[in-house]
């Protein structure tokens, strides 16, 4: 919401064809018609590597990009590396980034280390839901599955009209769907949907 608000400050202060406002990896976009804005999605803050790329268009009704997972500055619940929304704003993606973060998980299994938030952090407002912390060697079946169930969260918030798109992505597999074409990142899969 920081970032969406600096963001409308600035494009109703002067006439800009384009504007990024970046809070620590929640970003509102504002484009004017016929400008565009490239990104590149990474997996880990820490270790950053490109996973997928995106080109926004002013017509596609973008506003906010957000990324969650359980490698970020925030506690996950889920096991996502990365899963990257793009909505109509930044406030939106970010909220949705880690609802379909958390969906993105494979309750029990025993390569994932979790603990309370609370004895990560006194003061979180997750108190004592478990948290990831490590993630282990995850079988192709797993890394399916887990990616299947954030999935069908993602769709569910693409046909409500909450997000344009979404790419998750876990141990070098990634998912995508949305209607942005012509990016080959956020161009919605046959196989991921079905």
């Amino acid at each position: 919401a920081v970032a969406d608000e600096i963001a409308d400050a600035m494009t109703a202060a002067a006439p800009l064809a384009r504007c990024a406002v970046n809070n620590g990896g929640d970003i509102a976009v504002r484009l004017a018609p016929g400008e565009i804005f490239a990104l590149g999605l990474i997996d880990r803050p820490d270790k950053p590597s490109l996973f997928a790329r995106a080109t926004i268009r002013a017509e596609d009704g973008v506003g906010g990009v957000a990324t969650s997972g359980w490698r970020g500055r925030s506690f996950s619940c889920g096991v996502a590396d990365a899963v990257t929304i793009l909505a109509r704003n930044a406030a939106d993606a970010d909220a949705a980034a880690t609802l379909v973060a958390n969906a993105v998980d494979l309750p029990g299994h025993p390569a994932v280390m979790r603990a309370r938030a609370c004895d990560l952090q006194p003061d979180s407002d997750l108190g004592p839901r478990l948290v990831t912390r490590a993630v282990g060697a995850l079988s192709p079946d797993d890394i399916e599955a887990a990616l299947a169930s954030g999935l069908t969260q993602a769709s569910e918030f693409e046909k409500s009209g909450h997000i344009r798109a979404a790419a998750l992505h876990l141990a070098g597999r990634t998912l995508t769907i949305g209607g942005l074409a012509p990016s080959p990142a956020l161009k919605r899969r046959a196989d991921a949907a079905g």
